[in-house]
């Protein structure tokens, strides 16, 4: 059946599919022409292979409009009961500082913003997560902290690896306290496995290391609300030669002493309570701080100060954090996200409240959890630990049961943790008052019976401030940063000043190749911050998160239907982890048969970086294949490996479309083959929004793929996160989806230990692709990826014979995305990148760049830009060429040239000074609209080398600034 093309004027205003596609009918009919095609059908078949063509229709519900989904969304979330939940377990009740919530989590401004690997556009981003990065190293204590990761667990799980790699000899047990969070043990136990490392679980005290031991975790708070001395059992590990890591709390570090002042190697945790909403799980920035010599071991992405081209402070990603693309199967870690929106959050919390008023938080919370204690001794009950910070645990006395408070508790909207042995667990938070406090003492008192008393009447006499064990001694956050920006008026500017300095999808098209920076709609974003969402904690009763279980029932049979798949896991929270779940499903798949012996991994060599590297984390040996010079699978060297290997072929991980933006006619083959010889196949789903509609992955012999939510189904990118990336499998593999230990019912029937601390990852960020699904409907999403197509051949064909388009399909098309072979202009002493950073001038952001081929450009315009934008990127880059054919024929100077000077701020175009052959003007306003609104870099050309030199990844001291004055903002 041919698509019919919407009309030029809506059919209806709120249809939502109308606004998220850019082109109208008149516009795609003008593209279709010049490509030479009737239709958008036509088109699709001249680019998607016949022989895995879905010629059926999309079995899902009828698309909503904007207001019928808002509705419906707001029903979902008043199905969640908004229960008090003093669970703990590194999730705790917040309060956003409005002026945070609305500058920066629902504001397009910053949550469209792209990872910052052109930093020259990224400036007010990159200081916001330094200023995230100096509160860990303060309050930790340690001198070097990434720029978040992606949970606790998983950071914890980052940790060990760490330890191993910096470990002499052959040690492979790693000690974890029993006292940690059940999620985390779990994940680490899960994470250990595949890599042939034991996970000792045990109490502390009686632990004694040896020489087989090469690290060590302990949390502090430990999960009960302990707060135990550990500087002993940090002597005792260092001295048996390993090494350790303490999972810990950023606000109890307000009153507890820095972990790197007592022996950690690492600290980590979350940052979830300085105002970022639990979210049933997420999502939250994780940190992570470790000591000056394992920097370059350290997992994720760090911050560092260089300078730029005039010699000014100038901010960028250090030490090639990128380095699982580049080391591929010998990466550290396939850590190729993090969790940046939140980190920024949480970031901008600190600076908001200062030192002052986060030491009063802590304190208030630390003041309610003593006059729990207090009244809880009154009943009649025990507190377990004489010192704790926020966390009571409580041993009844006779006659009650820890099911019946917990139930009177609940009676009251309350949420109380029952531990193994029948005491209770109660953890306050910074949204609790003497209310609150009264409200859980009647549930200790008893059905029926009378307090007697109230928590103020109880009040304490002596002082607030915490004085049990470990009490902080250090001084942190005394960079001017925390200290100016109180008010709310000043806060809103430096936000807003932050914000001016990034490029976003506010300003204009970001045509990153692979990365898919498409339409993140309002509608979509909306329910994310609805309290009966927001606010929900990620271990409550199932019975309290109806909405969510909705929302999850849909997407998951949503997925399961637009991939082909038998069943869907949405725990991963990130593409890479998506990847390394797929593996692991895989693994447990085979050694339930018995084939332990299969661990061989083919992986084409145009793969994504982190395909190689999760893997090795899955405990797979990698085995290369070759790619042809049209950048496809090379099928004969695919089946000569699968066949020499036959014995133990454990899978193939292949992109597809392939990463050149390519479908391969030979999927099909390529999956028999793998079968044939007793693996399984494994599809990177990064390009899945080149398929939606067209194709089905389970339909031509794939067994399991992951989505990047944050890609095909509009999650923003957050300047580096969140992201999702759920799996879907097949039949055979279903059993083996990653279960929860803390929540029952999660994963298959023989479940695979959990890869993310919540059993849903980042729940809260599920609510945009569940939208994103309703309001485009089946036709919606298939018409997505037709115009995804469109738009990319037509950008192809109008750079064709400027420049070189590097791959092409069988019939002369491309997917949704293409390569721009810039390697030729190397002659005239042109880069790549001074392409990328000549774009800014003109108001874009680079296209991936010197991915996957070194020297080259990849791009895709997503299907959410109007053809005039589409029209003025490829008028750049035709404006860019005239420039490089200057150079070339030498009418302008091979090293004095807007290229290789790019990007021009506003201090160098208005400089007295102007010592350039070529003029302002074409410097500054190279391209007509850029006179109507110009974004201005805020920095020049960054110099990568310097700052890897020199690096400073936490706020600069004054004098790193000409005449001082302060951060980076001054």
């Amino acid at each position: 059946m041919e698509t019919t093309l919407r009309p030029a004027t809506l059919a209806h205003p709120d249809r939502f599919a109308d606004r998220h596609l850019g082109t109208d009918a008149d516009a795609q009919r003008e593209m279709l022409d010049a490509l030479g095609f009737e239709s958008l059908d036509a088109l699709t078949a001249a680019t998607v292979p016949a022989a895995i063509r879905y010629e059926g229709a999309l079995n899902l519900p009828a698309a909503l409009s904007e207001r019928e989904l808002l509705d419906e969304a707001r029903r979902r979330a008043d199905d969640n009961q908004v229960y008090r939940s003093y669970l703990g377990m590194g999730y705790y009740g917040t309060i956003t500082p409005p002026v945070i919530l609305r500058n920066v989590l629902e504001n397009p401004g910053w949550y469209t913003q792209y990872t910052p690997y052109q930093a020259e556009i990224a400036q007010g981003r990159l200081e916001a997560l330094l200023n995230f990065q100096t509160v860990v190293t303060d309050l930790c204590g340690l001198p070097i902290a990434n720029a978040s990761l992606l949970d606790e667990a998983t950071a914890a799980a980052e940790a060990m690896t760490l330890f191993h790699n910096a470990a002499k000899g052959d040690r492979a047990t790693f000690f974890v306290d029993h006292r940690c969070h059940p999620q985390t043990i779990a994940v680490l136990q899960q994470r250990a496995e595949p890599q042939g490392l034991t996970v000792t679980v045990g109490d502390w005290h009686a632990f004694t290391p040896d020489d087989s031991v090469f690290g060590a975790l302990v949390q502090y708070p430990a999960t009960d609300g302990e707060v135990a001395d550990y500087r002993a059992f940090a002597e005792a590990v260092h001295g048996a030669g390993a090494l350790l890591a303490v999972a810990t709390d950023l606000l109890a570090l307000t009153l507890l002493e820095a972990p790197g002042a007592w022996g950690a190697d690492v600290a980590l945790g979350s940052s979830q309570r300085f105002g970022v909403p639990m979210g049933y799980g997420g999502p939250h920035a994780a940190f992570f701080a470790t000591r000056e010599e394992f920097k370059r071991l350290m997992p994720g992405r760090i911050i560092g100060l260089s300078k730029d081209a005039q010699g000014n402070p100038a901010l960028r990603m250090a030490l090639q954090t990128r380095e699982q693309h580049i080391r591929r199967e010998k990466a550290t870690s396939n850590i190729c996200t993090a969790q940046v929106l939140l980190a920024v959050m949480a970031g901008m919390y600190a600076v908001y409240h200062g030192p002052e008023g986060l030491r009063s938080i802590a304190t208030r919370t630390h003041r309610m959890a003593r006059l729990l204690a207090r009244g809880a001794e009154r009943l009649g009950h025990e507190v377990v630990h004489a010192d704790f910070f926020d966390t009571v645990r409580i041993r009844l006395a006779d006659g009650f049961t820890a099911a019946d408070v917990v139930a009177a508790a609940a009676d009251r909207g309350i949420n109380l943790r029952q531990f193994e042995d029948d005491t209770v667990g109660v953890a306050f938070d910074e949204t609790v008052g003497a209310g609150d406090v009264d409200d859980v003492l009647v549930a200790l008192a008893g059905r029926g019976a009378a307090v007697g008393f109230s928590a103020e009447e109880g009040a304490l006499d002596d002082e607030a401030a915490y004085t049990g064990a470990m009490g902080r001694e250090t001084d942190y956050l005394t960079h001017p940063v925390f200290h100016r920006y109180h008010a709310e008026h000043e806060m809103l500017r430096y936000l807003k000043r932050l914000e001016n300095r990034d490029l976003s999808l506010a300003h204009s098209m970001i045509p990153l190749g692979s990365c898919t920076m498409k339409l993140n709609a309002t509608a979509e974003m909306i329910p994310v911050t609805l309290p009966g969402f927001a606010n929900v904690h990620p271990f409550v009763p199932r019975e309290q998160a109806r909405g969510y279980a909705a929302v999850v029932k849909d997407l998951e049979a949503w997925l399961a239907e637009i991939t082909g798949f038998a069943a869907v896991s949405l725990q991963p929270n990130s593409g890479a982890m998506g990847e390394y779940t797929g593996l692991l499903a895989i693994r447990a798949y085979h050694l339930s048969r018995g084939d332990d012996h299969r661990t061989v991994c083919l992986i084409p060599s145009s793969a994504h970086g982190t395909n190689p590297a999760s893997a090795v984390m899955a405990g797979m040996e990698v085995v290369v294949v070759k790619a042809t010079e049209r950048g496809e699978v090379d099928v004969d060297d695919l089946k000569a490996k699968a066949a020499q290997h036959a014995d133990k072929l454990a899978a193939l991980m292949i992109t597809y479309p392939s990463t050149h933006g390519v479908f391969e006619a030979t999927i099909r083959d390529i999956a028999d083959a793998i079968h044939l010889n007793g693996g399984l196949v494994y599809m990177d789903g990064a390009n899945m929004n080149a398929q939606v509609g067209l194709t089905r992955p389970g339909d031509f012999g794939m067994d399991v793929c992951h989505l990047n939510l944050h890609k095909t189904f509009a999650i923003p990118h957050g300047g580096g996160g969140p992201g999702m990336g759920p799996i879907c499998v097949n039949e055979k593999l279903a059993p083996f989806l990653p279960g929860h230990p803390v929540v029952e019912g999660v994963g298959g029937a023989e479940a695979t230990g959990p890869v993310a601390a919540a059993p849903w990852g980042s729940a809260a960020v599920l609510l945009i692709s569940w939208a994103y699904c309703a309001m485009m409907g089946p036709d919606g999403l298939k018409r997505a990826s037709q115009t995804a197509i469109l738009n990319a051949n037509y950008m192809a064909d109008r750079l064709e014979g400027r420049y070189d388009v590097l791959y092409r399909g069988p019939n002369g098309r491309v997917a949704h995305e293409f390569i721009l072979d810039l390697r030729p202009f190397q002659k005239a002493g042109v880069q790549a990148e001074d392409v990328a950073k000549r774009l800014m001038d003109y108001g874009y952001h680079a296209p991936t760049m010197s991915f996957p081929v070194a020297g080259t450009l990849m791009i895709e315009p997503t299907e959410s830009e109007v053809k005039a934008e589409l029209d003025r990127f490829c008028e750049a880059m035709l404006a860019i060429r005239d420039e490089i054919e200057a150079v070339e024929n030498g009418t302008l100077d091979r090293a004095d040239n807007p290229l290789k000077h790019a990007p021009h701020t506003a201090a160098v175009v208005t400089a007295d000074d102007w010592a350039h052959a070529y003029p302002r003007s074409q410097a500054a306003y190279p391209a007509p609209w850029t006179r109507e609104a110009k974004f201005w870099p805020s920095v020049g050309r960054v110099d990568n080398a310097y700052g890897d030199r020199n690096l400073i990844c936490a706020c600069p001291p004054l004098d790193a600034y000409e005449g001082g004055g302060g951060g980076v903002d001054e």
